[in-house]
C-alpha cells in the first residue's frame, strides 16, 4: 500500500523528477501533456498502476484531485480503442460528470444512462448509476463488448445500507479482464477493502493521500466574531490523528486533546484556550470577542478590529447567536465567500434564502446580475409560464441576482444544476444545503459553515459522525483558486470546543459492507451460476470478507476468556458444598423472578392491545394520555397490525392514532355514535359535526352496543411462576453453602464467573454466526423463492428458474418480489394507462414517518381492487419473511397514488400538488421512479403484450411538462 501524507522529500522529489522524465513516452506522459498542472505524487502512482494493467483504489480527502485517475482511465480506454464507463452513485453527480467529458472528449464519444435518461448509450465512454451498469451485468448486455476500464466513484457509497451492496455486486461480477479505479474519500480501513479488491478483481494497487492540497483552517463563529478553533497555526494536515507507537493504531481523540499532541518541532495543538474558558464560564462572563490566537487571528485583526467591541444591547453574560445573513455578512467582510452552508432541513435553506433576501443584503455587482438574469431565464423559457409560480421560480430567481441559492432534494433538478453552475463560477456567493450536496457534487467553496453538529435522522436528532463531518467540510478550498479553506461550526449554547476539535481530528472513518442478497440478485445468480457456484459468489463478497477476518479477533478474545474463567472458578471454592450448584439456584431464582416480572408487564400490555383491537367506528372512548388525551370517537379499527393502532378523531378535531403507549389499562366504550356515510374526515365541517354528536351522546350518556364484552381477564396471573420462585428459595435456604461464612465472596466471583461465561458463549456464536452468513442468508432467500414458485426442482434435481422466475430476473428495486407478485396476480390486467401509473407509484414511493396517515380512498373501483391485491400480498411476503428471518420487505405506500393519477390525467402541476405535502423537485424526482419501474416492466421478456403496451402508454401520459424538461440536460 502506498501512502503519501504530505510534501515530498528532497530525495523523494529527486526520484519522482527521474521518473517522470522516463514516462513522457508513456501513455501517462501524452495524458499529462493534455493537462494544465502537474500530477500530485498520490495521481501519478495511481495512474502507473492502471497503465501497468492493474487495478486501483485511491483513498483521499475531498477536493485532492482523485478524478485525475478515473479521467486517466478514459484516456487509456480511447487510446486502446476501449470503452469507459463511469459510475456514480447519484443521478446528479452522473449529470455534472456528463457535461464535463462530453466537453472534454466531444458530445459523439461520450454517452449517459441513468435510471430515466439514455443519451448516446453506445459511445466508447459512457457515464451511469451503478444500478444500470449492475442491470446491465445480470442480462448480459451487448454493450459490454469491449469494455476495458469502469471508473467506481465514490466508492465508499458501498456502505450505504439501502443502496451499498449493488457497488459489490458490480465488482464482483464485472469480467476479470475489466480494470477498475475505485475512488474513495479516506477511509480508516483502506487496506482492508484494497486487499478485498486483490481477492476478487486480482492485482490492485492502493493508494492513500491524506494530504488536501489546499490547507483547510478550523474555526468557530460566537456571535459574530469568527474565532480560531485551535491555537496557533494549525491546518487540516497537522490535525491527523497520530499513531500509537507500539500498535500503530490511532490515538484516542480526548487523549489527543488533553496530551496536546505535538509535531515534529514540539508545538502543542491545543484548543483555543478562550474558547474552553468561555464554554466553561458560559452564562456568567460577557463576551468581548477578543479571542485571536496564532498567526490566523493576526492576519484578520484589521477586518475585525471594529467588531472587537462589546455589542450593544447584548445582555452580560450571553452570547447572542448571529443570524443568517449576519453570518454571511461576517464572511463576506473577511473575504470567506464562496459559502457553502449546511443546514440539515430544506425548509431551513428556503427559509435562510427568504431571511437574507428580506434582510437587504446584496452579493452581486450589477454585471454579475445581468449574467444571472439571463442564465436563469434561458433556464426557464422552455417551462411552462402557469408551472413557473408552483415551482416558486420568481422567488429562486430573486435570491439568484442577490448571489443566494438553496440547494436540495426538493428542488426541482433544472434549478439545482442552474444553482451548480453559477456558483461553480463564482456568480452565486452563498448556498444554503441540505447534506446531499456533499455526497459528491462538484461544487467546492472559499468556506464551509456548519449550523449544527446534530441532524434528524428521520428517527431521533443524532450527532454528526467525524466522517460527515469530515464529507461536509472538505467542500472548503477550491484547488487553483483558494490559498486556504475554511471551515465555521456557529457556536450554540452548550457548544464543547473539545468536541468539536474531535470532529475536526478524526478524519478517517471504516467502510464497512451493507451487501445482503435480495431476491433478484439471487435470482440472477441461480440463472447464470447454478446454486453451488452463486453461493462461492457471494462468499466471496466483501461483507464475508469482512466477517471472516473478524472471527480471528474474536477467537483471541474467546481463548483469553477462557484463560480467566478457570481462575474465577478457583477463586469460588466452598469448603462447604458445591458453589457453583449453590450459585445456580441463585440464579435461577433471580432469573424466575425478572421473567414473573416481565410476563405480568406483558399480560398488562396484551390486555391493553385487545381492548384497542375491539373497538368499532363509533365508539366513544376517554383516551387517558398520549397527545390526544380526553374522549374521542373511533372513526376506523385496526386488527391487522401487530399492536392496533385505530385512528380517532378529539372533540377538539384533531385526527390521531391511538396505542397501547397512551393507555393505562384496557380502554372500553363510554357510549357509541352513528358515523353518517357521507362523513369525510378531510373536511373541518364533518370533523365538528360528529364531535358535536359524541358530546350529546355523553351527555345524555347513551350506554355501548348491547352485546360488547368488555371482561379483559384481569384476573390472577402467572400462578405456576410463583409457585416456581417459592420451590427454589425453599431449596436455597436447604443447600450447605448457605451457611457459609464466605458466602457472598463466593457469590461475587460466581457472578463474575456467570458474566464472563455469558460473554464467552455470545462471542463462540459470533463466530459460528459470522461463517457463511451470506450463503446462509442466500440459502433462506432461496427457500422463499422456491414457496412461491420461482425456482423449481429440475430434472436432475437441481433448482431451476420457472417463467416467473425469469421474470423476475428482469426486475430491480427494494420491492423486487412484490413486483413481480402483484404481475403474477394481474394486479396491472384490469386497468388502463393512467391506473399503471397509480399503482406503479404504490411500488415505488416511500413517504415520510410523519406524512403517513389515514388510508386514502382510490380514483377507480378498478385501481382500488388492484392496491387491495398488492396489500394483501405484501402482508403474506412480509410473514413468508419473518418466518425465514429476513429483512422485510417495505409496506407499500398510498401517498403518491392521487398526484400521480391527476398527472397521469393531464392535470396542471399546481392542481396535483395541492393538498400535499410534496415539493414540487420531490414530485418530479419520484415521477422518475415511476417511469424507471414502468420501462423495467415494458420491457421484461414474454410479458403480456397488452401489460407491456399499457407500461409504455403510462410512461408517455406522465412524461410531460417538468418531469419531461428536467430529464433533459
Amino acid at each position: 500500500m502506498s501512502s503519501i501524507s504530505g510534501p515530498l522529500s528532497p530525495s523523494e522529489s529527486y526520484r519522482a523528477s527521474a521518473e517522470r522524465t522516463a514516462e513522457a513516452g508513456t501513455y501517462l506522459g501524452g495524458f499529462v501533456r493534455t493537462l494544465d498542472f502537474e500530477l500530485d505524487e498520490f495521481q501519478r502512482l495511481a495512474c502507473r498502476s492502471l497503465q501497468e494493467g492493474k487495478g486501483v483504489l485511491v483513498a483521499a480527502p475531498t477536493g485532492a484531485g482523485k478524478t485525475i485517475v478515473g479521467e486517466f482511465a478514459i484516456y487509456l480506454a480511447l487510446e486502446r480503442n476501449l470503452k469507459a464507463f463511469y459510475t456514480t452513485p447519484i443521478k446528479a453527480l452522473s449529470n455534472q460528470k456528463f457535461t464535463e467529458l462530453s466537453e472534454k472528449y466531444g458530445a459523439e464519444n461520450v454517452g449517459l444512462l441513468t435510471g430515466d435518461t439514455s443519451i448516446n448509450g453506445d459511445a466508447p465512454v459512457v457515464v451511469m448509476t451503478t444500478e444500470v451498469l449492475r442491470n446491465m451485468l445480470y442480462a448480459d448486455s451487448e454493450t459490454l463488448d469491449d469494455l476495458g476500464f469502469v471508473v467506481m466513484d465514490e466508492v465508499h457509497y458501498l456502505a450505504d445500507r439501502f443502496r451499498g451492496a449493488v457497488w459489490e455486486e458490480v465488482i464482483i461480477h464485472l469480467p476479470s479482464e475489466v480494470q477498475v479505479a475505485s475512488l474513495s474519500a479516506t477511509v480508516s480501513n483502506a487496506e482492508e477493502f484494497g486487499a478485498w479488491l486483490d481477492t476478487v478483481r486480482g492485482d490492485t494497487d492502493i493508494i492513500v493521500s491524506e494530504h488536501r492540497p489546499v490547507p483547510l483552517w478550523q474555526h468557530v463563529m460566537v456571535g459574530r466574531d469568527i474565532v480560531d478553533l485551535f491555537a496557533g497555526e494549525t491546518t487540516f494536515d497537522e490535525i491527523a490523528p497520530p499513531a500509537d507507537a507500539e500498535t500503530g493504531a490511532p490515538i484516542p481523540v480526548q487523549e489527543q486533546l488533553t496530551a496536546a499532541t505535538k509535531d515534529a518541532d514540539g508545538q502543542r495543538f491545543e484548543v483555543n484556550p478562550d474558547l474552553l474558558r468561555m464554554a466553561r464560564s458560559e452564562g456568567q462572563q460577557s463576551f468581548t470577542g477578543r479571542f485571536g490566537h496564532g498567526g490566523r487571528s493576526q492576519r484578520r485583526q484589521h477586518r475585525q478590529r471594529t467588531e472587537e467591541r462589546p455589542r450593544q444591547g447584548a445582555q452580560p453574560g450571553t452570547v447572542r447567536k448571529a443570524s443568517r445573513p449576519q453570518v454571511i455578512a461576517s464572511l463576506d467582510r473577511q473575504d470567506l465567500l464562496p459559502a457553502i452552508t449546511f443546514i440539515f432541513s430544506r425548509a431551513g435553506c428556503d427559509a435562510a434564502v427568504a431571511q437574507c433576501v428580506s434582510s437587504g443584503l446584496w452579493l452581486t455587482t450589477e454585471k454579475e446580475q445581468q449574467i444571472i438574469a439571463l442564465r436563469v431565464d434561458e433556464a426557464g423559457q422552455d417551462i411552462p409560464s402557469d408551472d413557473l409560480d408552483v415551482l416558486g421560480f420568481w422567488t429562486w430567481r430573486d435570491g439568484l441576482l442577490r448571489g443566494f441559492a438553496a440547494h436540495h432534494a426538493g428542488m426541482l433538478p433544472t434549478f439545482k444544476e442552474v444553482v451548480e453552475k453559477l456558483f461553480v463560477e463564482g456568480l452565486v456567493k452563498a448556498v444554503f444545503a441540505t447534506e446531499t450536496l456533499a455526497l459528491g457534487v462538484n461544487m467546492p467553496a472559499r468556506s464551509v459553515v456548519l449550523e449544527k453538529l446534530d441532524k434528524f435522522n428521520g428517527e431521533a436528532h443524532v450527532d454528526i459522525t467525524a466522517g460527515e463531518y469530515t464529507q461536509l467540510t472538505g467542500r472548503a478550498g477550491r484547488r487553483g483558486i483558494d490559498v486556504e479553506g475554511h471551515a465555521v461550526v456557529l457556536w450554540q449554547p452548550g457548544t464543547d470546543p473539545a468536541a468539536v476539535a474531535g470532529l475536526a481530528s478524526r478524519r478517517t472513518y471504516p467502510l464497512n459492507s451493507s451487501f445482503r442478497p435480495t431476491y433478484n440478485m439471487s435470482i440472477n445468480l441461480l440463472a447464470q451460476f447454478g446454486r453451488a457456484r452463486a453461493r462461492e459468489i457471494l462468499e466471496s463478497s466483501f461483507a464475508q470478507f469482512q466477517a471472516d477476518r473478524s472471527v480471528v479477533g474474536l477467537a483471541k478474545q474467546v481463548r483469553s476468556r477462557e484463560e480467566s474463567l478457570a481462575g474465577y472458578a478457583k477463586s469460588m471454592t466452598c469448603h462447604l458444598g458445591d458453589f457453583t450448584e449453590y450459585a445456580r439456584l441463585r440464579r435461577e431464582l433471580s432469573d424466575a423472578e425478572n421473567v414473573t416480572s416481565r410476563s405480568k408487564s406483558r399480560a398488562h400490555k396484551s390486555l391493553n392491545e385487545d381492548s384497542l383491537a375491539r373497538l368499532m367506528p363509533g365508539d366513544v372512548v376517554d383516551v387517558p394520555g398520549g397527545r390526544a388525551p380526553g374522549p374521542a370517537i373511533v372513526l376506523s379499527s385496526d386488527h391487522s397490525g401487530r399492536e392496533p393502532r385505530p385512528a380517532i378523531l378529539t372533540l377538539d378535531n384533531q385526527l390521531r392514532r391511538i396505542g397501547t403507549e397512551d393507555l393505562e389499562g384496557p380502554i372500553a366504550p363510554l357510549t357509541r355514535i352513528r358515523i353518517p356515510k357521507s362523513f369525510n374526515a378531510k373536511v373541518p365541517k364533518s370533523r365538528r359535526d360528529l364531535a358535536s354528536s359524541a358530546r350529546n351522546a355523553l351527555r345524555e350518556n347513551r350506554p355501548p352496543a348491547p352485546g360488547r364484552s368488555t371482561d379483559f381477564g384481569l384476573g390472577s396471573v402467572l400462578p405456576h411462576q410463583e409457585k416456581r420462585i417459592t420451590e427454589l428459595r425453599r431449596a436455597l435456604r436447604a443447600h450447605p453453602c448457605h451457611g457459609c461464612s464466605e458466602r457472598e465472596d463466593h457469590a461475587r466471583w460466581s457472578e463474575r464467573w456467570w458474566k464472563l461465561r455469558r460473554e464467552t458463549d455470545a462471542l463462540v456464536r459470533q463466530i459460528q454466526g459470522r461463517t457463511n452468513t451470506i450463503a446462509k442468508t442466500f440459502d433462506r432467500v432461496c427457500d422463499v423463492l422456491s414457496a412461491y414458485g420461482y425456482l423449481e426442482a429440475g430434472a436432475d434435481a437441481r433448482l431451476a428458474i420457472s417463467p416467473d422466475g425469469q421474470r423476475l430476473r428482469r426486475i430491480y428495486g427494494e420491492k423486487d418480489l412484490l413486483i413481480s407478485q402483484a404481475l403474477r396476480l394481474g394486479a396491472l390486467n384490469d386497468l388502463d394507462a393512467v391506473e399503471v401509473a397509480a399503482l406503479a407509484s404504490v411500488l415505488v414511493y416511500q413517504a415520510k414517518r410523519e406524512d403517513r396517515g389515514l388510508r386514502p380512498r382510490m380514483p377507480s373501483v378498478s385501481l382500488e381492487s388492484s392496491v387491495d391485491v398488492v396489500i394483501r400480498e405484501w402482508s403474506a411476503l412480509e410473514d413468508v419473511e419473518e418466518a425465514n428471518k429476513l429483512p422485510l420487505t417495505a409496506e407499500p405506500e398510498l401517498g403518491l397514488v392521487w398526484p400521480m393519477y391527476k398527472w397521469a390525467k393531464g392535470r396542471h402541476l399546481q392542481d396535483v400538488l395541492n393538498g400535499t405535502d410534496l415539493a414540487a423537485g420531490d414530485f418530479v424526482r419520484w415521477v422518475k421512479q415511476v417511469i424507471d419501474l414502468l420501462d423495467q416492466l415494458a420491457k421484461i421478456p414474454g410479458l403480456d403484450p397488452r401489460v407491456s403496451r399499457l407500461c409504455a402508454e403510462a410512461i408517455s401520459l406522465i412524461r410531460r411538462g417538468v418531469v419531461a424538461y428536467s430529464s433533459v440536460l
